[in-house]
């Protein structure tokens, strides 16, 4: 008899419990909102974080759902991991050091005048995408900044309310309808994927073909030209490797570069 009684009592207790458990969301009584005729209010309320599974596997887990196209994983990681490494030991020093030998302003100067240039890649994908404002804006951009910026090394357009529109040949591909292909991680360059390399490939053969402002026929017998434009896209790019503190960067990498390109495209 004492045996049935604290069984009984058990099955009392259990059920005084799993009814205090119930949250609002999920409690039948629960009678959706005039504001809200859903009565979806706060869907992340009823989310819990499994205690059992670690940080590792919760990203694991996550990121399965942000699968990309990528069926030379393997060669790509092996690149990523050269590029880690040379942005650590090479990269990211010279870059330190160009900071520290050359004045602030001086800097900015040199990135102007190689957004000025960037400004004529920028021009012509947005006219082959029929972006008629965006076209108007960046061609007002290339007069000021060349004449009263003195051949961009000032950018007086972005103080006048004209901001550098980026364009590239690989949005101009996806505007079209090209899809991304594979995607690719290139040595020094990073995340791409095989229409946008293509692009980059017709980006820079145009600019060399407009040879605007002299520069890439004065690069052929200069080459420190090129040296110094790819520590100032370094010096302006912020990401740094291993700055997101996971087992997963790469996938995460891979997955923002992605959707990145979607909305840029989109837009």
């Amino acid at each position: 008899m004492a045996k049935r009684l604290l069984f009984i009592a058990a099955l009392l207790c259990a059920g005084i419990a799993n009814a205090a458990d119930v949250t609002p969301a999920t409690h039948p009584a629960t009678v959706a909102r005039a504001s809200d005729p859903d009565g979806f209010t706060e869907p992340l309320k009823s989310l819990k974080f499994n205690p059992g599974m670690d940080q590792t596997e919760f990203e694991r887990a996550s990121l399965n759902a942000l699968n990309v196209y990528d069926p030379i994983e393997s060669w790509n990681r092996r690149v990523y991991h050269f590029n880690y490494r040379f942005d650590e030991w090479v990269f990211l020093p010279v870059v330190n050091g160009y900071k520290y030998i050359t004045p602030s302003f001086l800097r900015t100067g040199v990135s102007n005048f190689f957004g000025n240039l960037g400004d004529i890649s920028n021009l012509l994908n947005s006219l082959f995408q029929f972006k008629g404002q965006r076209s108007l804006q960046t061609t007002g951009r290339l007069l000021l900044n060349t004449t009263i910026g003195i051949a961009g090394l000032w950018d007086p357009a972005t103080a006048m309310g004209l901001p550098r529109q980026s364009e590239d040949f690989g949005q101009t591909l996806g505007f079209y309808g090209v899809p991304n292909g594979p995607y690719l991680v290139l040595p020094l360059l990073g995340p791409s994927n095989l229409r946008d390399t293509g692009g980059l490939v017709f980006d820079f053969t145009a600019e060399s073909q407009i040879n605007f402002l002299n520069v890439s026929q004065v690069s052929e017998d200069h080459p420190e030209i090129y040296l110094l434009r790819a520590i100032d896209r370094r010096y302006v790019t912020t990401f740094r490797y291993g700055s997101l503190n996971s087992p997963f960067e790469y996938e995460k990498v891979r997955y923002v570069y992605t959707e990145a390109r979607k909305l840029q495209i989109a837009e």
